[in-house]
């Protein structure tokens, strides 16, 4: 089953031009920064913003499973019983209550997706696939997905942390103009306790694309207290030079937790409560290392 979060129009950070992001359901790794944690199952799930209810009760009579109880004033959802039915979110008068993930067909997501055709067009835009990992769906859905996408002109953008197997990535080889791939750390312990894997397929892949002639954009989120630091910086401008890759850009991410308050409405702990951005001087400084190692354009930011 390949599920849909959101489909956000007029995206301007997530590849050339004006696109359309459609951000898929479900990723294989648990980065402890992340800012899409709706994307992380592959399953619905129900959202809902527990401190803003009224507590008329309504959710809790129209749960047929019995996971929303009410305590004083206070609503409470065992997530171990819900089943995100959505029955809930039907009663609920303040819309508090919301299930993620939607099913779509390839026809009725190209029909949506095409309705900003005209901005493609305009500006150079197109689609960007992403997540979640777009890589680790049903792969027989996006390859169709891209066929139809390439066959009316629409550039395809693959927004992707690397973790699926190549063959999926070469799958698309011949429909995708760009990849959006992350690069988080070349620390194998950094990356397994931070990241929630290791990295060795994540570097592999990369190596793979590169050769097969692939545009690629590294992405690199950085954080002062897992990479923000020369040496971490450095150690990936070695990685990529000593592979021979040249990207067609590179982008450094300050850390952000515009994402936080999502986690407590799907009832999870937010992980990178610790974490902070370097400021712009440092994040200017190791913009300055790709640079002087060659690498061009270079950009702070999406």
């Amino acid at each position: 089953m390949t599920l849909i979060t959101s489909i956000q129009k007029y995206s301007i950070h997530d590849g050339d031009g004006i696109r359309t992001t459609v951000f898929f359901k479900g990723c294989p790794l648990r980065c402890a920064w992340c800012h899409n944690p709706e994307t992380q199952k592959f399953k619905k799930e129900l959202s809902c913003n527990e401190e803003r209810c009224a507590g008329c009760g309504a959710c809790v009579n129209a749960c047929p499973q019995g996971a929303v109880s009410l305590t004083g004033s206070r609503v409470v959802t065992d997530r171990n019983v819900c089943t995100a039915c959505g029955r809930c979110t039907d009663v609920c008068a303040l819309n508090l209550r919301e299930v993620i993930g939607r099913e779509y067909s390839v026809d009725d997501l190209f029909k949506e997706l095409m309705k900003d055709e005209m901005f493609y067009d305009q500006s150079g835009g197109g689609v960007t696939l992403s997540g979640g990992e777009v890589m680790a769906m049903d792969m027989g859905f996006i390859e169709a997905l891209c066929k139809k996408l390439t066959r009316y002109g629409v550039s395809i953008t693959i927004d992707t942390c690397g973790q699926a197997p190549f063959e999926n990535l070469q799958r698309l080889l011949p429909y995708v103009d760009t990849f959006l791939y992350d690069i988080k750390t070349l620390d194998p312990a950094l990356h397994q306790k931070y990241i929630g894997g290791g990295n060795v397929l994540i570097l592999q892949n990369l190596i793979k694309l590169n050769a097969a002639g692939a545009k690629v954009y590294i992405r690199i989120p950085v954080i002062r207290e897992v990479n923000g630091n020369d040496r971490s910086i450095k150690e990936i401008i070695a990685f990529l030079q000593e592979n021979q890759i040249r990207p067609a850009c590179i982008n450094l991410l300050p850390y952000h937790n515009t994402g936080m308050a999502k986690y407590e409405h799907l009832g999870m702990n937010y992980p990178g409560a610790g974490f902070t951005a370097p400021d712009k001087d440092e994040m200017e400084c190791f913009a300055g290392l790709f640079r002087n190692a060659g690498f061009s354009p270079v950009k702070i930011g999406g």
